[in-house]
């Protein structure tokens, strides 16, 4: 292809990215940028060098290097995709999916550069939440029959020990009003424990569309889960080849915080939890193995169920595994428990490949 053949063919592949409203930027070798589309500088602060670019309007605490980032991407010579990026330009926080193609000499093989490709998620930002919010509405929603009954059922209780408050009360007999009236608190205490599991569900720290490593996600939680696991040994094991996978991070991320607490609730605040992230042909599987008295074997099989409990009465509302097996259910992903075979509880989460972002952990 002749120079004015090529000049005609970039711009033709400039003026598509353009259609698209994706931002291409190629460097070299060296990291150095050698040319980018119109777009690219309405998106990011382009900078000599690629890296430099990137890293500029991104939190260092998450991203650390880039230049170790991109040149890893590099080296795989296939697509590497970053995930969904905050990026901070003009004092206004963008959300970037970000991925790097490598750009390969078509004689030698040899990698010769790369391209970053960059395309604004933003105003999807809306639309995504809302629909994050009705998946987890839905899941709620499966159990909400049940929810109704169990509100009812101390609701009932309180409605009839103030009546019997009241008339003894009239009747001069204080002392019973009194007992009467505890007994009208562990109930509101009942109902208002469901309300705040529920609405723990209802919201997430992570945003709605975005996808995370399942490594990282996992860190957010034992992060979030940090007091009460102050006198457990947290351990995180990996057994695996490929890069960690990454999957829609809100409502995994609400999955780990229940299986980590239900974990520090089962050791009673101490003790050791053993967490695997797992490869296998067919899917990827995190392990959850605590040190506590494990599972009884006769109803192993109802803790699933909305409202099971095995916690001491006014501890548990049985909401959590509920509602974790169907968010996982949402991602076509499922949740198993069994007692492990030297002791403690063992709940394992199931990521069928199909499920999961084509996003790599770089």
């Amino acid at each position: 292809m002749n120079t004015n053949s090529q000049l005609q063919f970039d711009n033709l592949c400039k003026s598509i990215a353009d259609q698209l409203k994706l931002a291409l930027i190629s460097f070299d070798t060296e990291m150095q940028i050698v040319d980018s589309t119109s777009l690219a500088s309405n998106l990011v602060r382009l900078e000599s060098a690629i890296d430099q670019t990137i890293a500029r309007g991104t939190d260092v605490s998450i991203w650390k290097n880039w230049n170790e980032l991109i040149s890893s991407a590099l080296q795989t010579r296939q697509k590497a995709e970053f995930g969904t990026v905050r990026y901070n330009y003009h004092n206004q926080q963008k959300l970037l999916n970000i991925t790097c193609i490598p750009i390969l000499n078509l004689t030698s093989g040899d990698i010769i550069g790369g391209t970053i490709a960059l395309y604004d998620i933003t105003e999807k930002l809306d639309i995504e939440q809302e629909l994050a919010h009705a998946e987890r509405l839905i899941a709620i929603g499966k159990v909400a029959g049940k929810v109704a009954h169990e509100l009812n059922n101390p609701l009932d209780g309180i409605l009839r020990y103030v009546n019997l408050s009241a008339r003894t009360i009239e009747n001069g007999h204080p002392d019973k009003a009194a007992n009467y009236l505890l007994h009208c608190r562990e109930g509101l205490q009942r109902m208002a424990k469901i309300i705040t599991e529920l609405l723990e569900f209802s919201r997430s720290t992570h945003l709605a569309f975005e996808t995370s490593a399942v490594d990282k996600l996992l860190e957010d939680a034992l992060r979030t889960l940090e007091f009460p696991l102050r006198n457990i040994d947290v351990q995180i094991f990996h057994e695996h080849t490929d890069p960690v996978p990454h999957q829609k991070s809100d409502s995994l991320f609400q999955v780990f915080c229940n299986l980590i607490k239900n974990a520090s609730d089962a050791m009673q605040g101490q003790g050791r939890l053993s967490i695997t992230i797992r490869q296998t042909e067919n899917e990827w599987q995190i392990d959850f193995l605590d040190s506590g008295s494990g599972l009884d074997p006769n109803t192993i099989d109802d803790i699933f169920k909305p409202f099971y409990t095995t916690k001491p009465k006014g501890q548990g509302t049985g909401l959590g595994l509920a509602i974790c097996r169907d968010m996982l259910a949402k991602l076509d992903s499922s949740i198993t428990a069994q007692n492990a075979p030297g002791g403690g509880g063992l709940f394992t989460v199931h990521l069928p490949l199909h499920t999961l972002n084509s996003t790599r952990s770089l």
